[in-house]
């Protein structure tokens, strides 16, 4: 815990809330949920989504009471009906089914993700060995994997590039989950070239851009706050590893759903407490812990603009190739 009797903290001062921009939803999360959006409004309902459409229940449960109808498999799917793949991606087993069932799939995959996708099919065909760095069970690692199964060796930490066999060392490549901490990777990174000097780097980080800046905007936030509370999803990447880059940089920090999952004891001695979130993460959830933290007695506010994002992606072509089916 911090020194509470330092210059951040002490009798009289202000009770303060620090919000970082960025925080919260990216350009592929946003493309993500107004694909499901814009498919309900021009086509009708039902409109099918496999798997959570971003990684966080409250956007999933909002898009459920608008018509969309949330899936597991393409086998819950009726036959020729609209199906949006999720922002984290399909491997071309889930499209080949998707074919044979003529689904009128519609693709929401991050573009950033499908950058990584490409970089493993380019490097499959080539006879590469693929060294893919994520977390085994995270979806969007699964359905990377399942674009050459036969040349991906997936590793998670130092201990796994250690345990590498029958890698060619002469050809090989590595590439990363788009949501991992920066920190970590670059650990990973470092262990991997010291036993391939020869590896390749992707041609731009696999990172994203949106992961990269809200990491950066939590270590800077570190400096100043208390405690850090990250809202998002337990099964967010991008939400846990803020987490962890706050509880690196020496502050308390922790993972909730929503406001109803800030515990007392966590603000006592605090003065500044810095709430973010993770990029799946709607305002409103941040607002409400905002509005919690104000009834408990830290009812100044503090906006903090560390890096300003401007991008946008295009929608697919497939919204407006589609046509309402009248029956």
């Amino acid at each position: 815990m911090r020194d509470f009797n330092s210059s951040k903290a002490g009798v009289g001062k202000q009770k303060t809330v620090l919000l970082p921009k960025p925080r919260g939803f990216c350009a592929g999360v946003i493309r993500a949920i107004d694909i499901v959006r814009i498919a309900l409004e021009r086509l009708g309902r039902p409109v099918y989504v496999r798997k959570e459409i971003v990684h966080n229940q409250f956007v999933v449960e909002q898009l459920a009471a608008e018509g969309a109808v949330f899936v597991e498999g393409l086998d819950e799917v009726p036959h020729g009906a609209v199906t949006i793949f999720s922002a984290h991606g399909v491997a071309p087993a889930v499209r080949e089914e998707a074919q044979k069932r003529r689904l009128r799939v519609i693709d929401a995959t991050c573009p950033l993700v499908t950058k990584v996708h490409i970089e493993v099919m380019r490097y499959a065909r080539e006879n590469y060995s693929i060294i893919l760095i994520g977390h085994r069970n995270h979806d969007e690692v699964i359905e990377t994997f399942g674009e050459a199964p036969d040349s991906i060796h997936l590793v998670s930490n130092i201990e796994d590039v250690d345990a590498l066999e029958n890698v060619q060392p002469d050809r090989v490549i590595y590439a990363t989950q788009t949501t991992l901490s920066l920190d970590d990777t670059r650990a990973i990174v470092d262990r991997l070239q010291q036993r391939f000097p020869s590896i390749i780097s992707p041609p731009s980080s696999d990172i994203c851009y949106a992961t990269q800046n809200r990491q950066a905007a939590v270590k800077t936030l570190a400096e100043r706050a208390d405690l850090i509370l990250v809202v998002g999803a337990r099964n967010s990447s991008n939400s846990n590893r803020l987490v962890e880059v706050a509880q690196s940089a020496g502050t308390p920090a922790y993972l909730i759903a929503n406001a109803q999952d800030v515990r007392a004891e966590w603000l006592e001695s605090c003065f500044d407490i810095g709430v973010t979130a993770g990029a799946s993460t709607p305002e409103i959830l941040v607002q409400e812990v905002v509005e919690d933290l104000g009834v408990r007695g830290f009812r100044h506010v503090e906006e903090l603009e560390f890096i300003e994002e401007d991008v946008q992606f295009p929608l697919p072509a497939a919204l407006e190739k589609f046509e309402r089916v009248v029956s």
